[in-house]
C-alpha cells in the first residue's frame, strides 16, 4: 500500500480529498498536513480511520514540507490561495522527488509552474496541476468531446457557479479577489489575449447561462488555466473561454464592489491611531458579511454547477455537446476536492505515467477519471439528495437534442 500527504488537508476543499481517499481505501496511510494542527486533528477523528493523521505543516517553509512528505508516494496540495503558496509548495515536492497533484486555478502561477517541466522529468515525476472542478473534470471533458464524440472541435465554453458552502476561508476569498484584479485570458478567434474584470472588454463577456436544477446566473469572465493549456493539448480550437459565479448574486456583488473600490491594499493605513491593512478589514468584513447575507437571504444548503459546451464539426455538419453536473447539496469543496483525490488514486493505480509538469488534459484518460468518479459522485443515477448525473446533450445541426450515455 501507498502513503499519501494532502497539505491543506483540513480545509474547505482538502478535507473532501481526505475524506474520499479514506472510502477508497487505496491508501494505507493519509497524512493531513496543515499549520492548523488543531483543525487538522479535528478532521482527522471525524474520519475516524486508523490510517489518517495529522501534522502540522507550515507550507512556506520549504524545510517543514520536506519534513512532512518524507517517505510519501504522492503529495496532494490543497493549500490556498494559490499564487502563494503552490511555486513554493510544487519546487519543493519536485526536489524531493515525490509524485504531485494540486487544485491550482490561478492563471498566472499556472504559467509560471508550468516552467518547471523540464524539472519535474529530470526528477523523474508527475506533476498534475489544476486536478479540481473548473479546472479539472472541465478539461477532462473538453478532451472527451475533442476525442471521442466530435470530428473536429472549434470551440470550448466552460461555466461554473457555486455558492452556500459551510467554511469559505481567507484563501478562498483572497482567490476571488485576485481572480478580479489581474488580467483574465481568453483564447478568442485562435489567439490568446486578455481582457480586465471591470473594463469594457470583460464586461462584454458577460452573459446570463442557465445551468441544470440551480436555475439562471449571470456569469463573469474568470482567469483560469483552461484557456491557456486546453489550445496547446487539443488542436483545431478557435475560441475557449471561462466565465463563473458565485452565489448568492447579492454577496458576490458584495465582493466585486469591494475591489472595484480599491480596499484591498497591503499597506497599513491610520485608522483611530491603530494601523490597519485595508485587506485585513476586507478579509474580516467579507467572511462577517457573508454570514448575514446567507441568513438574510435563507439561502439554505450550498449547491454548485458545471456546464461545457463544445462546438465543432460530425459527419461533415456543425455539432455540440453540453456537459452538465449539478448538486444541490455540495458545492466547491466537494466539487473540488473530490476530483483532485481521484487524480491522486488514478496516479497510485499507475493510470497517469506522464512525467513533467502537466494539466488534465495533458496526462489523464477522461474515461479512466469518469468510472473512479462514478463511484464517488454517483454519475449513473440521481440520488437522494436530488444531485444529478453528469447529463451530456448532443445537439445537431438541426438544434435536435438527444441526451446520451457515456
Amino acid at each position: 500500500m501507498s502513503k499519501i500527504c494532502v497539505l491543506g488537508g483540513c480545509g474547505a476543499v482538502g478535507s473532501f480529498s481526505v475524506r474520499t481517499l479514506a472510502d477508497f481505501d487505496e491508501f494505507s496511510e493519509i497524512i493531513i498536513g496543515d499549520i492548523n494542527y488543531e483543525q487538522a486533528k479535528k478532521v482527522a477523528s471525524e474520519i475516524s480511520s486508523d490510517k489518517i493523521t495529522a501534522l502540522k505543516v507550515d507550507a512556506l517553509d520549504p524545510s517543514s514540507i520536506k519534513s512532512a512528505i518524507k517517505d510519501s508516494d504522492i503529495v496532494l496540495n490543497c493549500t490556498g490561495p494559490f499564487y502563494k503558496f503552490v511555486p513554493v509548495i510544487i519546487k519543493t515536492v519536485i526536489d524531493a522527488g515525490v509524485d504531485y497533484v494540486d487544485i491550482c486555478d490561478d492563471v498566472d502561477v499556472t504559467i509560471d509552474i508550468l516552467k518547471l517541466d523540464d524539472q519535474a522529468k529530470k526528477a523523474n515525476i508527475s506533476a498534475l496541476i489544476g486536478m479540481g472542478s473548473s479546472p479539472g473534470v472541465t478539461n477532462l471533458l473538453a478532451k472527451l468531446a475533442a476525442d471521442q464524440l466530435l470530428d473536429e472541435i472549434e470551440s470550448v465554453d466552460f461555466y461554473h457557479a457555486h455558492g452556500g458552502e459551510p467554511i469559505e476561508g481567507a484563501g478562498v476569498i483572497a482567490h476571488r479577489i485576485h481572480a478580479m484584479t489581474i488580467d483574465i485570458p481568453m483564447f478568442l478567434e485562435g489567439e490568446l489575449k486578455t481582457v480586465k474584470f471591470f473594463e469594457e472588454d470583460g464586461i462584454s463577456l458577460q452573459e446570463d447561462v442557465d445551468f441544470y436544477l440551480i436555475g439562471t446566473h449571470r456569469v463573469y469572465p474568470y482567469p483560469h488555466p483552461e484557456q491557456i493549456t486546453v489550445p496547446r493539448y487539443i488542436k483545431g480550437l478557435k475560441r475557449v473561454t471561462n466565465k463563473g459565479t458565485v452565489l448568492p448574486e447579492k454577496y458576490f456583488n458584495l465582493i466585486k464592489e469591494i475591489v472595484r473600490l480599491g480596499i484591498i491594499g497591503e499597506d497599513p493605513i491610520n485608522v483611530m491611531d491603530t494601523m490597519i491593512r485595508p485587506y485585513d478589514f476586507t478579509m474580516a468584513y467579507i467572511i462577517d458579511q457573508r454570514e448575514k447575507i446567507l441568513k438574510e437571504l435563507n439561502f439554505g444548503q450550498q449547491r454548485g454547477a458545471l456546464k461545457i459546451v463544445a462546438k465543432g464539426r460530425r459527419k461533415g455538419k456543425p455539432h455540440q455537446y453540453v456537459f452538465s453536473m449539478a448538486s444541490m447539496s455540495q458545492a466547491m469543496g466537494a466539487g473540488t476536492g473530490i476530483p483532485a483525490a481521484l487524480g491522486a488514486i488514478l496516479m497510485n493505480q499507475g493510470k497517469i505515467t506522464e512525467k513533467g509538469v502537466f494539466p488534465p488534459e495533458g496526462g489523464v484518460n477522461p474515461l479512466d477519471f469518469l468510472k473512479l468518479a462514478n463511484k464517488a459522485f454517483n454519475l449513473e443515477e440521481e440520488n437522494e439528495s436530488g444531485d444529478s448525473t453528469l447529463i451530456v446533450e448532443s445537439i445537431d445541426f438541426e438544434g435536435k437534442i438527444k441526451r446520451i450515455t457515456i
